[in-house]
């Protein structure tokens, strides 16, 4: 590792080892934040578009009203910084499955993490996001009943290429289900994907939602000197 790297925390966890570092890219002349997990990239700073994409896009398909919105997945806090920009966001809630990552931002070694605990509509939940999928009482977080306005998911790589195998049926047609019924009606799911629009999900999300739709987001790839991809998915629960 060469003098431009700075390994700013790393630990064993039950996923393997976990490491957030911060780097001098030349290529772009800033400092680059990362997430690794054993050899392979979580998330880099250098690509972002698309999680703040995510959340924009989400929320634009709601009324301006007072909203509550979950976030699966906090990575660098992206997705949650963008969401905390609406101000019609009433209440946020980050589940993340490795307290660690939540750590990180609560000592304010990721940029974005004094913005959004600084923030008192904004609560970080440790917890496995698809463990609390499956319960009935997973997503109420201390409130009976509770229903969202928008859920927003950024954990796996696609609905295909998972961080854990254990975390497929949330993408088959009865773990879609169970998310409806945690939605206002009218409300949004909305997820990230590195892969490109893959039709069959499309169709399984339709079987629980209406307005299902996959957006391509493009951005600058430094490192291949062309635009990159990313596909977000939005589906809206049928309304009242």
């Amino acid at each position: 590792m060469s003098s431009r790297f700075q390994v700013l925390d790393w630990c064993e966890t039950s996923l393997g080892v976990l490491m957030l570092r911060r780097r001098w890219d030349p290529a772009v002349d800033r400092e680059v934040y990362e997430i690794k997990l054993n050899d392979e990239f979580l998330m880099s700073s250098l690509f972002t578009v698309a999680e703040v994409e995510l959340a924009h896009l989400a929320l634009a398909e709601l009324p301006e009203q007072p909203l509550d919105v979950l976030v699966g997945g906090l990575g660098l806090g992206c997705t949650a910084k963008a969401v905390l920009e609406h101000p019609n966001v009433r209440s946020l809630f980050v589940v993340d499955a490795l307290p660690e990552v939540i750590g990180w931002h609560q000592r304010g070694l990721i940029p974005a993490g004094a913005e959004i605990t600084a923030d008192s509509r904004c609560e970080l939940v440790h917890g496995d996001f698809f463990a609390m999928s499956r319960s009935p009482a997973g997503f109420d977080l201390g409130v009976p009943g509770r229903r969202w306005h928008a859920i927003v998911v950024d954990i796996d790589h696609s609905p295909r290429h998972l961080l854990h195998a254990g975390n497929a049926d949330f993408y088959q047609p009865d773990g879609l289900r169970r998310l409806a019924e945690r939605l206002h009606p009218g409300g949004v799911f909305a997820l990230w994907s590195n892969d490109p629009p893959d039709e069959e999900f499309t169709a399984v999300l339709g079987q629980s939602f209406v307005d299902v739709a996959a957006k391509i987001v493009n951005f600058p790839n430094p490192f291949q000197d062309r635009e990159s991809a990313n596909t977000v998915y939005l589906a809206r629960k049928v309304p009242l």
